[in-house]
């Protein structure tokens, strides 16, 4: 009887242990977020070297403080009681150097000073609301066949290439490895990575993007799978007829030998490209 006391003593022992809370709430060196954080450089920056700021920010500080503008309704915190809010401002910085730069959060941290589990949350957010700010304005989809002739037209003067409603591609995002996913992920280049497809205009502006797609499947079976090749399949986007074409010919987008041939879609080699874009000038 004695042992299974002893058994049970140390369980709840055990028990209590997992249980008890952390010492500090804080390290000490995260409090003085104000005084070391991103905040602090920019504003010395905006005082002395505009340069150096466009560097830092990869974008001037009008389009910076644009964007902080849009974003503040989305991403401004409440102050409590316990500790005070990250703010707008600090969000949106951080989430540009972990795009400018690449760096992991626990690096980042040191820059940044907010703690990496912090960083978890903030960085997916700001994305997603710059995202849904900027989308409307920045990645405009053609309604009708008049805006998608407007891109038209933008090829024919720019690429030499009529009746081109933009040119498509992916691009394989590298990633780590997700858990028990296996070779899902794995590319042909050997490292794991998701898709990004997009279609651009003749002023590499985005038109149409879509991401998330394994990196096994090719970039024609990642365009199959879009919503873009289903309105294209259904002919729901709305393109220019052949009588509104130049020599009446279809209505195409330009993409490389990996995507299937369609009566809207023509496959280019470099060879060709190199021909078209002799005496392309680059826009201002």
């Amino acid at each position: 009887m004695s042992q299974e006391y002893a058994a049970g003593a140390i369980v709840l022992i055990s028990h209590q242990q997992k249980r008890k809370r952390k010492a500090i709430w804080m390290k000490e060196w995260l409090k003085k977020r104000s005084a070391l954080s991103h905040v602090e450089l920019v504003r010395e920056l905006r005082q002395s070297s505009a340069s150096d700021l466009k560097n830092f920010l990869r974008m001037d500080d009008n389009c910076f403080d644009y964007l902080l503008n849009l974003l503040k309704p989305y991403i401004t915190k409440k102050d409590t009681v316990m500790r005070q809010a990250i703010s707008a401002e600090e969000r949106l910085l951080v989430t540009l150097r972990y795009l400018a730069t690449g760096r992991s959060m626990e690096d980042l941290k040191f820059s940044a000073i907010i703690s990496p589990q912090a960083l978890g949350k903030i960085i997916p957010e700001t994305c997603k609301y710059i995202y849904l700010v900027l989308k409307e304005e920045y990645l405009k989809f053609p309604q009708n066949c008049e805006e998608w002739q407007e891109i038209a037209n933008d090829f024919q003067n720019r690429w030499n290439f009529p009746n081109c409603g933009g040119a498509f591609d992916g691009k394989h995002i590298r990633i780590v490895k997700p858990k028990n996913s296996g070779s899902y992920f794995f590319n042909y280049k050997e490292y794991f990575s998701i898709v990004l497809m997009a279609l651009v205009n003749a002023n590499y502006e985005f038109v149409y993007v879509n991401v998330g797609c394994n990196g096994r499947v090719s970039d024609g079976g990642v365009f199959e799978s879009t919503d873009f090749h289903d309105k294209l399949i259904n002919k729901t986007l709305k393109l220019p007829s052949t009588h509104d074409t130049t020599e009446n010919l279809n209505f195409v987008f330009v993409a490389d030998e990996a995507f299937a041939l369609h009566e809207n879609i023509k496959t280019i080699s470099s060879e060709e490209f190199v021909s078209r874009t002799a005496n392309f000038q680059l826009p201002t």
